[in-house]
């Protein structure tokens, strides 16, 4: 028996367990989050007499004798300071690093309130975080000690939630205090937990699986295997490619190291790791396609029926090879970008309890319609019968758009007719879920003598992984976004997309272009040396301009503001010795002639308008930003306003958050419903409005790719930004100035924090973020994925350039991806101009970042 005090209280452990599993599954103290239960992370941050220590690296028996203060246990007033400076500095995204934040801040002001700034990041260096390039992090914790330190009270804050106000998040409070909610987080009465044996090859056939021994386990409720499955075993986040496997079949061919081929369910953790490996599978080992020169290759097994050709992309304008052979200048070079893992902090996670005719599902995913989607496909039910909750989502990053845990958590409770809870371990993750694409790209880029750009050809190569995912899309959008955002019309383009047996590559925040935007922008670089013009004015000659037509064919509109990013940069770029410059533009929205649909449906109850969308916030703050269109449009006060959750049954379908489209879309759809409520407030109060009830709708109509007219519109709105990295004499980060068009800021401390958030995932894209693969199987750990932490992030200047006056969204235009493209091509031309290599692979070899 061990005695401990857990925030003041003394509690008797009869056993030693992790004490992270202790606080959450017996104490039910869920603020310390599980994020890798290998001390990388820092989610679970406690004091342990005093100190700041991860709950995941011990057990009960080293903590006996001992306190142990979790978030819960803080006082009042100290969780009410932190809530406060937390969501004043915008420094709460997804939320899931915070309250570990949180701890590791409160074990310094144990030591110190007087604080700089280097205290603070060291004592963050044992907590990562993707959303925030923990600027606002450092700030709030120097607000929370400046308001501790002083004894001042907490300041009143009015807000008419205006746009382009600094709007406090909706969900920011309960977040920075570990009181929301997210998926792992949900307990059900008599639920059970769930989880699948993998495949044990990246390919192999599965020649019998023997379930008897695991079912004969005490406290285990079930296995299924594929013949289990009531509807259709092959689901995919695109549903005219369903080619993932729920689970591998007796016959079948497993694809990667990811793929199940049985699910348990047991009353506990422990009995649930020792029934999978009870499950006794064998397989008849295939060799594996680990690459796509090997994928490509006559003769080469088929992965899929179809073949290993997912997708053939080509674009073509103008006469390329002739004005390639008449230019000036031109430059090729072959680029390699590697397979990258999202490392969201929440790992995947549903609960699924069995209702009278079908599952109602609680997940953390990027789209509850989508799985309600695919869950119904798999349980062959109508989708009206899957209903489907979201709980605050952990960052995604596109990574968590296909479906991970939520059809397993489904299959198992509607089969079993028990609640299941089934939550990966970050290892298994890792070898689950979707990762970047790997691609190889050759790309030539031409100019004159005066360094205006004349033509481009590239051929893209890009690896897709084991199943389609977003695969052709992802290339699709490499391909569309190749020749930069730049006033020239020779494009030639050739993309293709293989299956192999690796991790699936799928959506990942740039969506393909920061692939092709490195190839572009690095050659460019080599142009303006070749030409004798800095790499800053061969940009601005070339930048695109309102009324200019963009290399896809498109117009650009009078909100184009890449000129003046570049502006924004030039002084820095000037005085800086080793600087690194790079431009970049992205769409909003799906595009391409695809219907793209956002919708609100606003309710009055009890006096209150209840925001109802599908959108959901995976960090970027969404909710927030249609409370502002909503106030801004109506007048209505935000106190007046509940910001509800995705919920199938409850909130209008709006589409994935994903193509940086849930401001544009969603919000202008919330825009129109709230003209719709303005009317009907004429001469009435919100009480006399009760019942009101009202969908609003807006749809982006797009021209299809190939389409013959002479000026296609590919996309309903472009972000344009520029980046500017710079070196010190050491050759490392010293300061990044990122200048981004965002149409308008609907919320300017959001639009900065996705600015700063996305720079740093940038920056780890070209340093030091690396996913080697052996046979097909990631060779890494969450600590050592090469995330950057809070003692090597530079300065990061954020400039909001504003030029929109469009109506649509109020000009707003998608941040969300554009942010993480520049980065790396900018530090590509740092190190450039810092030792004169010429770099052509990510992360970039032979800097100060290197193993």
């Amino acid at each position: 028996m061990y005695r401990i005090e857990i925030n003041g209280s003394i509690v008797e452990a009869d056993k030693s367990k992790n004490l992270l599993e202790y606080l959450r599954d017996d104490l039910d103290l869920t603020s310390a989050k599980n994020g890798c239960r290998e001390g990388a992370c820092g989610t679970c941050m406690v004091l342990v007499d005093g100190r700041a220590v991860k709950a995941c690296v011990l057990k009960t028996d080293k903590v006996d004798g001992k306190k142990v203060t979790t978030l819960e246990g803080l006082s009042e007033r100290e969780r009410d300071v932190f809530a406060y400076a937390f969501t004043e500095t915008g420094a709460v995204q997804c939320g899931f690093c915070i309250p570990g934040m949180v701890m590791s801040a409160k074990g310094l002001f144990l030591k110190t309130l007087e604080l700089t700034k280097e205290e603070v990041k060291k004592a963050l260096v044992g907590n990562i975080c993707r959303c925030t390039g923990y600027v606002k992090i450092e700030e709030a914790i120097m607000m929370s000690a400046e308001i501790l330190r002083r004894e001042r009270e907490i300041p009143k804050r009015e807000c008419k939630g205006m746009v382009g106000a600094h709007v406090h998040r909706v969900d920011g409070p309960e977040k920075a205090i570990g009181e929301g909610k997210y998926a792992e987080d949900i307990k059900i009465e008599g639920m059970y937990y769930g989880g699948a044996v993998r495949s044990a090859y990246p390919r192999a056939r599965v020649v019998s699986i023997d379930t008897k021994e695991a079912e004969a386990l005490e406290g285990v409720l079930g296995v299924l295997t594929a013949e289990d499955i009531p509807g259709l075993n092959n689901i995919g986040h695109l549903s005219f490619i369903s080619d993932w496997d729920t689970l591998i079949p007796v016959g079948g061919v497993t694809r990667y190291r990811g793929d199940a081929v049985a699910l348990v369910a047991a009353k506990d953790k422990e009995v649930l790791e020792a029934a999978k490996k009870l499950v006794k599978v064998e397989y008849e080992e295939l060799i594996p396609i680990l690459t796509v020169k090997e994928a490509m290759a006559e003769g080469a097994p088929k992965i899929h029926e179809k073949g290993n050709l997912l997708f053939h992309q080509t674009l073509e304008r103008g006469d390329v090879d002739r004005a390639i052979a008449e230019s000036k200048y031109v430059v090729t070079n072959t680029y390699r970008t590697p397979a990258t893992e999202h490392a969201y902090l929440e790992p995947e996670s549903a609960t699924a309890v069995p209702t009278e005719d079908g599952v109602q599902l609680y997940t953390s995913s990027q789209s509850v319609y989508d799985e309600q989607r695919e869950v119904s496909r798999l349980l062959g039910l109508e989708p009206e019968k899957v209903r489907v909750s979201s709980a605050l989502v952990g960052g995604g990053f596109g990574g968590k758009e296909d479906m991970s845990v939520q059809h397993h958590a489904g299959l198992l409770a509607y089969v079993l007719k028990k609640p299941v809870q089934v939550t990966l371990s970050r290892q298994e993750s890792i070898y689950v879920s979707t990762k970047r694409h790997a691609m190889e790209i050759e790309m030539t880029t031409a100019c004159d003598e005066d360094g205006k750009l004349t033509a481009m050809k590239a051929t893209l190569l890009s690896d897709t992984g084991a199943y389609s995912s977003l695969g052709g899309p992802v290339l699709q959008r490499a391909c569309t976004h190749a020749a930069g955002p730049y006033n020239y019309h020779n494009i030639q383009v050739d993309g293709k997309a293989y299956y192999t047996n690796n991790s699936p590559g799928g959506a990942f925040r740039g969506f393909g272009v920061t692939q092709s935007a490195f190839a572009t922008e690095s050659n460019i670089n080599q142009l303006a040396e070749m030409v004798g013009i800095s790499a800053w004015e061969i940009r601005h000659r070339n930048a695109i301009r309102p009324g200019e037509v963009l290399p896809n064919g498109q117009v650009a509109d009078e909100g184009t503001g890449l000129v003046e990013t570049l502006e924004a940069v030039k002084e820095e770029f000037e005085n800086n010795r080793y600087a690194g410059i790079s431009c970049a533009f992205k769409n909003a929205g799906i595009g391409v002639g695809l219907p793209d649909i956002g919708k609100c449906r606003l309710t009055v109850i009890d006096g209150k308008v209840h925001l109802r969308t599908s959108a959901a916030c995976i960090g970027q703050g969404v909710g927030t930003v249609n409370l502002q269109v909503l106030c801004q449009t109506t007048g209505i006060d935000p106190v007046d306003v509940v910001v509800e959750a995705p919920d199938t049954h409850v909130t209008p379908n709006t589409g994935t958050t994903t193509a940086s489209r849930q401001t544009v879309f969603t919000g202008e759809a919330v825009r129109v419903a709230s003209l719709e409520l303005k009317r009907a407030l004429e001469g009435r109060s919100l009480p006399q409005l009760n019942g009101f009830d009202y969908t609003g709708e807006y749809s982006g109509v797009t021209d299809k790719m190939g389409s013959e007219k002479e000026n296609p519109k590919s996309h309903i709105a472009y972000g344009y930004a520029t980046q500017l990295v710079v070196l010190d004499e050491k050759g490392k980060l010293e300061k990044v100035v990122a200048a981004h068009d965002v149409g308008r800021a609907i919320n300017p401390k959001s639009v900065e924090g996705q600015i700063e958030g996305g720079v740093v995932m940038g920056l780890g894209y070209a340093l030091t973020e690396v996913m080697p693969f052996e046979n097909g199987m990631p060779q890494v750990k969450f600590g050592t994925l090469g995330l950057l932490r809070a003692t090597q992030v530079p300065e990061i200047k954020p400039v909001i350039v504003e030029k929109n006056t469009e109506d649509l969204a109020y000009g707003a235009k998608g941040v969300g991806e554009i942010v993480v493209i520049p980065t790396a091509p900018a530090v590509q031309g740092a190190y450039y101009r810092f030792d004169g290599e010429f770099r052509t692979e990510l992360p970039l070899k032979n800097t100060a970042y290197k193993k």
